[in-house]
């Protein structure tokens, strides 16, 4: 398996790994790391006693920002693991219109179908790659077959005389002449014709009660392989582009579809990740005073994920996935309701709760300088594209994780999110003026130009909730 071979981290190990990327929230990670590496625990755990080494699903409360949704990406990320996003306020009550349950365990497998015949068709490149540079000599200079070779007499063997060479010899060292500007890349701009797979399926979904979703995928695919039935089009590309395309092509034929298909069903089951978001929008606020239709429907997707959750079996297009070992990771901001108003089976398959802690001024500091991907380094390598080195200083980034920290505290706190509207307001003038009005050279960002860009705008608490 993919996270046997692949990934062995020890959690402090996975914990190093998340600090790269997410601030704080040492909690949330440890309790993390540990389920990631419970996971390759079991699997390499005695065959007796495997099936019965259940995941200890996380529940993450926190206000919105805080790195929720990314340390369950980044946690895909490190496993090479399957992985979905989902919202659970996205889905309705089995016998509602809507998205049922079952369709993130679908969705999942389609992720990892596609995953794993990317890895399949990336073991095969090499050898697909030789016949792709045979089939475009082939439209270069096609082969001319079943000629006689030329005979030496003087010697009685078989050798290449250029006034008695058969056409299949000529045609072979002009073959050969081509394959060399091939590899030398002289041809890439000449342009062929190649035929390539028609493959236009029309979209379709279709929503309604539970197992109807599935059959508008099942009648998408049935209609997609009618149109797939020998049907090609040509076009005539450069050799570069029609590469491409024929790479692709090849390595689709050479990897085994069936075998993709089970080791990726095995990873769903053994491996997969479901990331729920907003499971406090289907709790139920026990303190309301009245109760509407909305209380009972969010009740409905509470019972219906409890099965999911606690395992059971889902079909797919690709064939049966048993949930029973999928990790899921729930997250909520319970700002109205709390963990306690779910209902009491499904807070049980959430045995892990890790609460997540509001981002503070220093915070936003570390965010914007210590990550590989801070928005600081985001903006440079932009503008960097375009010749314009930036470099901001120290005051100048504690001024925007002050600025930060301000208006979360008075407009409404959206955490880390605050960041990306404050910079994007902050550089908006520097990027409309590149590469039209500067088109080089280096520009310091500082306290100074920070203030001059946004203190009228904090100031000014109309302005801040419509603009910060």
């Amino acid at each position: 398996m993919k996270l046997i071979e692949q990934q062995n981290l020890t959690p402090r190990q996975i914990v190093a790994e998340l600090d790269k990327y997410i601030i704080g929230q040492k909690e949330a990670k440890r309790s993390v790391s540990i389920a990631l590496r419970n996971r390759w625990r079991r699997l390499m755990s005695d065959p007796e006693i495997r099936d019965e080494i259940i995941p200890n699903n996380i529940l993450m409360i926190g206000p919105t920002g805080v790195g929720k949704t990314e340390i369950a990406r980044r946690l895909a990320k490190l496993a090479g693991a399957p992985f979905i996003k989902v919202e659970a306020s996205k889905f309705t009550e089995v016998g509602y219109v809507g998205r049922d349950v079952e369709s993130m365990i679908r969705d999942l497998s389609d992720i990892a179908v596609n995953m794993v015949k990317l890895e399949m068709q990336e073991r095969v490149q090499e050898k697909a790659a030789e016949i792709v540079e045979e089939k475009i000599l082939d439209i270069l200079i096609p082969p001319v077959r079943n000629k006689p070779a030329s005979v030496n007499t003087s010697s009685g063997r078989v050798g290449f005389d250029p006034d008695n060479a058969s056409d299949a010899e000529l045609n072979e060292r002009t073959r050969e002449r081509f394959r060399e500007k091939l590899k030398n890349g002289d041809l890439e701009d000449r342009k062929i014709e190649i035929e390539v797979d028609s493959r236009k399926t029309p979209m379709m979904q279709v929503f309604g009660p539970q197992g109807m979703e599935e059959m508008g995928v099942n009648l998408q695919d049935m209609l997609g392989n009618l149109s797939k039935g020998g049907r090609k089009s040509k076009r005539t590309l450069p050799i570069n582009e029609a590469r491409e395309i024929m790479l692709e092509q090849e390595a689709e034929k050479l990897i085994d579809h069936e075998a993709a298909v089970q080791e990726a069903l095995e990873r769903v089951q053994n491996q997969g990740i479901v990331f729920i978001d907003e499971i406090d929008k289907v709790a139920s606020d026990t303190s309301a005073t009245s109760k509407g239709g909305g209380e009972v429907s969010r009740q409905g997707v509470q019972r219906d994920l409890l099965p999911i959750v606690e395992g059971s079996t889902v079909n797919t297009k690709h064939g049966i996935v048993k949930t029973d070992h999928i990790l899921f990771v729930a997250s909520g901001a319970f700002h109205v309701s709390k963990p306690s108003d779910l209902i009491p089976e499904l807070q049980g398959r959430f045995p892990i709760r890790v609460e997540l802690n509001s981002l503070t001024e220093e915070d936003f500091f570390n965010i914007l300088t210590q990550p590989k991907n801070a928005l600081t380094k985001q903006y440079q390598a932009m503008l960097q594209s375009e010749g314009v080195k930036v470099d901001f200083t120290e005051n100048a980034i504690r001024e925007i994780a002050k600025i930060a920290a301000e208006v979360n505290q008075q407009v409404e706190n959206i955490g880390a999110r605050r960041l990306h509207t404050i910079l994007s307001t902050l550089l908006e003038d520097l990027l409309f003026a590149v590469p039209d009005d500067i088109s080089s050279g280096e520009i310091t960002i500082d306290r100074d130009y920070v203030q001059k860009q946004l203190d009228d705008l904090v100031k000014n608490k109309d302005l801040s909730h419509y603009i910060l």
